[in-house]
C-alpha cells in the first residue's frame, strides 16, 4: 500500500514538474548588444536592424487558433547600456487605412489596430511589463501580474514613434532599463508579441496562444535570449517636490487676510530589482485618488486595486494586488 501511494505521489509530481516547464520554449529570439546609435523615427535604415534576428510567422489567436496569421508581422530587438530597442513592421493584408479609435494613452485594445509587447524579465511566468502602440502612435504601457493581467494605471517614461506607409506601419521604441525591473544575471526572459488587425479581424501572437487565453498570458511566452546578461540599470532616483500657497479673508467682518504656505517632497530611490526606499517630507495628500463609485446590489464585497505611486512601483514584487484596488485593466484579461 505504501509503495502504491509513493508511486502515485511520484507520478503526480512528475506531471506537475512537466507542466511547470515553458510551453513555447522552442520559440527563441536572440538579442545582441549594439554600439551604433539608433534613431527612434520609424525608419528601418540602421545597420543594426538590417542584421538583427527577426521574429515572424505569427500564429492566429482569434478568430481561430489552428493556423498561421494571414497578416505578416516582423519584430526585431536590440539593446545598449541604457535602452532596450524594438522595431516592428506591421504589414497590411487588406488595402485601406488603418483603424484607430483614440490617440489617448492606454487606448482600448479591441478598438484599435495595435501591436503589444509582453515581457517576463523575472522568468517566473507571473510578473512582467507590457509596452505597445496603436497604428497612429498612441502609447500603451502597464505592469503585468497574476500571469497575464495588465494594470494600465502604471505609466513610465519611454520613447516611441510610429510611421505609416502604403503597405505597412512601423513601430519603433526605446525602453530605458531604468523604467523596468528585472532579475540580474539571467540571460533568458519570457517574451511574446501580439498584433490586432481590425480589417481582417485577426489577433495574432509570435508564440502561439490558445484562443481561450489572453495573448498577454505569460505561461505561453517564447524566450528572449541575451548574448550577455542585461546591464544593471544604475541608480534610479525620483524626486517629486511640491509647493502650495493660499489666501483667506473674511471681508464682511473686516478680518485681515490670512496666508498659507506649504511645501514638501517625496523621494523614491531604487535600491535593487525588488526594493525601493520611499522618503517623504510633509506629504501632499491632495494627489491621492479616490475609489471609483460602483453600485453593488449583491452580497459580495467589492475590491479595488490601489493606484498610489508606491503601490504601482512595488506591486510587481509584493502580493498586495488582491487587497484593495482601484486601477484600470486591459480588456485582454
Amino acid at each position: 500500500m505504501k509503495r502504491a501511494t509513493f508511486l502515485v505521489f511520484l507520478i503526480v509530481n512528475i506531471q506537475y514538474l512537466g507542466l511547470a516547464q515553458k510551453i513555447n520554449s522552442d520559440y527563441r529570439l536572440h538579442i545582441s548588444k549594439i554600439s551604433d546609435p539608433i534613431s527612434i523615427d520609424g525608419v528601418m535604415d540602421e545597420e543594426t536592424w538590417l542584421s538583427a534576428e527577426v521574429a515572424t510567422d505569427f500564429f492566429m489567436i482569434t478568430p481561430m487558433d489552428t493556423s498561421y496569421s494571414q497578416v505578416r508581422t516582423d519584430v526585431r530587438m536590440a539593446y545598449d547600456d541604457k535602452f532596450l530597442y524594438l522595431l516592428v513592421v506591421n504589414y497590411h493584408a487588406v488595402e485601406g487605412p488603418y483603424m484607430v479609435e483614440s490617440l489617448r494613452r492606454d487606448f482600448n485594445f479591441g478598438k484599435n489596430d495595435n501591436f503589444l509587447l509582453f515581457m517576463d524579465p523575472f522568468d517566473d511566468q507571473l510578473n512582467g511589463f507590457s509596452f505597445g502602440a496603436n497604428a497612429a502612435g498612441a502609447q500603451w504601457d502597464g505592469i503585468m501580474f497574476d500571469g497575464g493581467r495588465v494594470d494600465l494605471s502604471w505609466d513610465n517614461k519611454w520613447i516611441s514613434k510610429v510611421k505609416n506607409y502604403e503597405d505597412r506601419w512601423v513601430f519603433e521604441a526605446a525602453i530605458p532599463f531604468k523604467s523596468i525591473r528585472y532579475k540580474y544575471g539571467i540571460k533568458e526572459w519570457g517574451i511574446n508579441f501580439s498584433r490586432l488587425d481590425l480589417k481582417t479581424t485577426e489577433k495574432s501572437g509570435w508564440a502561439p496562444v490558445p484562443r481561450q487565453f489572453p495573448s498577454a498570458s505569460l505561461a505561453y511566452t517564447g524566450i528572449l535570449v541575451w548574448d550577455n546578461p542585461p546591464p544593471a540599470p544604475g541608480p534610479n532616483i525620483s524626486l517629486i517636490p511640491y509647493g502650495l500657497a493660499g489666501m483667506r479673508q473674511n471681508i464682511q467682518e473686516g478680518q485681515a487676510p490670512g496666508y498659507r504656505y506649504d511645501y514638501g517632497m517625496d523621494a523614491k530611490i531604487g535600491l535593487g530589482s525588488s526594493m525601493n526606499l520611499d522618503l517623504t517630507v510633509n506629504p501632499d495628500f491632495s494627489q491621492v485618488e479616490v475609489d471609483r463609485q460602483i453600485t453593488n446590489l449583491d452580497r459580495f464585497e467589492l475590491f479595488f486595486l490601489k493606484e498610489g505611486s508606491f503601490f504601482l512601483k512595488t506591486e510587481t514584487f509584493l502580493p498586495i494586488l488582491d487587497m484593495k484596488p482601484s486601477g484600470r485593466f486591459s480588456p485582454e484579461e
